[in-house]
């Protein structure tokens, strides 16, 4: 018997280890043998993220965390390489290449070549399909087509008026209208309720204000359902049904977070559908919620939405108009706190747009002429891109050129399935297109800057996506960052809170502080750890 259960586990070992050599070589054949990394777990599939990080187990952001000690691609000499994995995931192709990145976004997109992965975005899928994560060009169109009419010029002149109140909101109700200097130990925690106030009213016409957070019945703020969503969804994306029905503290509380969220949408579906039916045939409407609502309305339809499809776009644009913006807000203070000449130029800019008004007014009007401002939040986006990666798989065996500027062509051969993964930290920090890309250098995104050919063609290198599926929301998250900066800034001078050695009682320098806060962090999306503020009242 012994001998039968010894033969019976070598078989099944051997079995595993054969079948997982044929992954391995068909891997790299699917990558046309592409020197790069040799791995047991694809770094973005499931056991990749569940696996702690490890020299043989990159880890999901690995692309930041090796970028100064083991950055692949200085390793392997080139802007695009391979990641194999021979246990779990796809062959993948990394790649921080603005050449390769739009044969894959712009070119794979409109010839069908390569598309999203049918698993991206699972822990938006975990809510419904919607724009986010539609893998089909059609099914993209369809909700693009629903939400497109929301964002316009009337949406962002709402937002610019909306973070005007939103921040005096925040002043008086965060007692900062009677101090000269205000210390704040997360700046996250005022950027994440901001914009989520913002998109929600803005966006969803929701009851959101400062004073009062939004919850459902009395229990979980919303606040804090996003927020436990977030830190927990490789939990909701993972955890089998018996799972959520443990007796655990933090389960409960997790599942009291996604019900007490979905039990929210519901509620405001339901009085916005019984608004929309009540009111005249030709309301017209343009906020998300009302357009989404009214396609779910449809009998049958391109535009028709069912009630999965409803609240997953729900779910996914609230989540995405507000996380983002807040990661971004919260590394652009940050950096900022570091140059206080930075500041000055913002705030002259200011001044000089404000000349001769009462209280130096700022209208939606002037948003096209605060471009330093605008720079600064850009450049807070490129050295923290919220998306960090861009993911799209091969529909059909397809190929990729690789040859740089005035090269001969060096032509890779991609198979089908293979994976292409767009590394924006990679993008974002290739001194090809930004030199000393280390450095917060807001200048480089002024509109007169030419010093670099890749910028001059517009806004490809932000948070905000490339190619035709770029966010639809830029203008929106824009319009919210640079009022609230104009504002904050205007009246607030920044400064990183240093903290003291509790033995020798010295204070930290700015360099140390900036190697301890700014640093990355990945929940569903890339943000920078808690960053640690003082404001100083200008007079």
């Amino acid at each position: 018997m012994d001998l039968s259960w010894t033969t019976a586990t070598t078989a099944l070992v051997a079995i595993f280890t054969i079948s997982k050599a044929f992954k391995f070589v068909s891997g790299l054949k699917a990558v046309d043998y592409l020197p790069g990394l040799w791995v047991p777990f694809q770094p973005l599939s499931l056991l990749g993220v569940l696996v702690p990080e490890a020299s043989w187990n990159p880890g999901v952001i690995f692309v930041w965390t090796w970028r100064h000690t083991r950055n692949i691609y200085r390793r392997f000499g080139s802007d695009t390489v391979s990641v194999v994995p021979f246990i779990s995931g796809a062959p993948t192709i990394y790649t921080r290449s603005m050449d390769v990145t739009k044969q894959v976004v712009t070119v794979g997109h409109k010839t069908g070549a390569f598309a999203k992965t049918d698993d991206m975005g699972r822990a938006f899928l975990f809510w419904g399909p919607s724009i986010v994560i539609a893998a089909s060009l059609d099914q993209w169109r369809r909700h693009r087509r629903i939400a497109g009419p929301a964002f316009n010029n009337d949406t962002y002149q709402l937002v610019w008026n909306a973070t005007h109140k939103v921040y005096s909101d925040m002043i008086d109700c965060e007692g900062w209208a009677e101090k000269g200097t205000i210390n704040v130990p997360c700046i996250q925690s005022l950027t994440t309720k901001f914009t989520l106030i913002i998109i929600a009213t803005c966006g969803f016409g929701l009851p959101f204000s400062w004073g009062e957070p939004p919850s459902h019945d009395g229990q979980m703020s919303i606040q804090q359902c996003m927020e436990i969503i977030t830190l927990r969804n490789t939990f909701a994306i993972a955890a089998p049904n018996w799972a959520w029905k443990l007796p655990l503290p933090w389960v409960q509380q997790t599942r009291q977070a996604f019900d007490t969220m979905r039990a929210f949408m519901n509620s405001h579906i339901q009085a916005r559908r019984e608004a929309i039916n009540s009111s005249a045939d030709d309301d017209t409407s343009k906020d998300i919620l009302s357009l989404l609502v009214r396609a779910s309305e449809y009998d049958e339809g391109k535009r028709h939405l069912d009630n999965e499809e409803l609240i997953g776009n729900i779910f996914a644009l609230l989540f995405a108009g507000h996380e983002t913006t807040s990661h971004s807000l919260a590394a652009t203070l940050g950096f900022l706190s570091l140059y206080p000449s930075i500041q000055d130029e913002i705030v002259e800019q200011v001044h000089e747009v404000a000349k001769g008004r009462d209280n130096d007014e700022i209208t939606y009007d002037d948003y096209s002429k605060l471009d330093k401002v605008l720079a600064a939040f850009y450049e807070g986006i490129r050295m923290f891109p919220a998306g960090v990666y861009l993911i799209r798989e091969a529909k059909q065996d397809t190929v990729l050129n690789l040859s740089g500027i005035d090269e001969e062509p060096k032509m890779l051969p991609v198979k089908k399935g293979t994976h292409a993964v767009v590394d924006m930290i990679g993008v974002h920090y290739n001194p090809q297109y930004f030199p000393d890309p280390e450095e917060f250098k807001p200048s480089r995104w002024y509109a007169n800057s030419t010093s670099n050919a890749y910028i001059a063609d517009g806004e490809d290198h932000t948070g905000f996506s490339i190619g035709p599926r770029s966010c639809l929301g830029k203008k929106f998250a824009t319009t919210e960052a640079v009022c609230f900066l104009v504002l904050l800034l205007r009246d607030w001078r920044v400064e990183p809170l240093l903290s003291v050695n509790v033995s020798t009682g010295a204070k930290e320098t700015k360099e140390e502080w900036r190697e301890r806060v700014m640093q990355a962090r990945m929940t569903l999306t890339m943000g920078v750890r808690d960053v640690p503020l003082t404001f100083t009242k200008r007079v």
